[in-house]
């Protein structure tokens, strides 16, 4: 459990979208505390759906080839084929909307990049309220992830101490890249929006093929543990 659950927060805290939408909530006017919104509702949903959990096991694992654990694994296995099946239909929209010459259709925003900071989508940005950023960071939580976190907590048994340590881990390290990009922003405010003004513009370039990256790791490992528990 614990190395499905490392493995997952470090998906998660990697995948482009959310980063992308806090870039900018963080960028804007009062953006610290607009980030900090952002984490916090972030870090809710992630315990929420692992209170979920451990209310409905009772903190305790289903018994090894038992009819529970072996519906949880079925519908990892689904979360995991899911994962595969979106990563495939990113990459082939990726191809069919590349240009003869080998460029997509996000290379001419991408050559716009030295306007972006006054671009309309930072001024729409500025109008965010700091609800408004919670609400964003459910919205963009990456659910179909989460639920393969989900299938995983189940495995916890709360009677040993690690279980608890690898809770707290996942929450944290599937939000260090966030928590990375709040605390540059507070100690080395001007650095921070240089910094995250390229990253900006590299997400503009290479967000797909994040994406696309991001699921198939996760969609693979996923599948392939679940066969492997499946068929021991």
């Amino acid at each position: 459990m614990v190395l499905d659950l490392l493995t997952i927060g470090l998906v998660i805290t990697l995948y482009p979208l959310p980063i992308a939408a806090f870039v900018v909530v963080v960028s804007a006017p009062r953006g610290v505390r607009k980030g900090l919104a952002f984490i916090l509702a972030w870090l809710a949903c992630l315990v929420a759906v692992i209170a979920i959990v451990l209310l409905l096991t009772d903190g305790e694992p289903p018994p090894p080839r038992s009819p529970p654990s072996t519906a949880v694994l079925v519908v990892k296995l689904v979360l995991g084929l899911g994962l595969i099946v979106y990563s495939e239909r990113k990459r082939r929209r990726r191809r069919t909307s590349a240009a003869p010459d080998g460029t997509t259709d996000e290379k001419p925003v991408a050559s716009q990049g030295p306007k972006s900071p006054k671009s309309p989508k930072t001024s729409r940005m500025d109008e965010v309220t700091v609800w408004s950023a919670a609400s964003l960071a459910v919205l963009l939580q990456p659910w179909g992830m989460v639920g393969v976190a989900a299938t995983t907590v189940v495995e916890a048994d709360l009677s040993h101490g690690e279980s608890y340590l690898a809770l707290l881990a996942f929450c944290v390290l599937a939000t260090s890249t966030l928590l990375t990009m709040e605390l540059y922003m507070v100690f080395a405010p001007q650095r921070a929006q240089q910094a995250l003004t390229g990253l900006r513009l590299w997400l503009d370039q290479h967000k797909e093929q994040a994406i696309v990256v991001t699921c198939l790791v996760l969609g693979l490992w996923t599948v392939g543990r679940s066969l492997y528990e499946l068929t021991a």
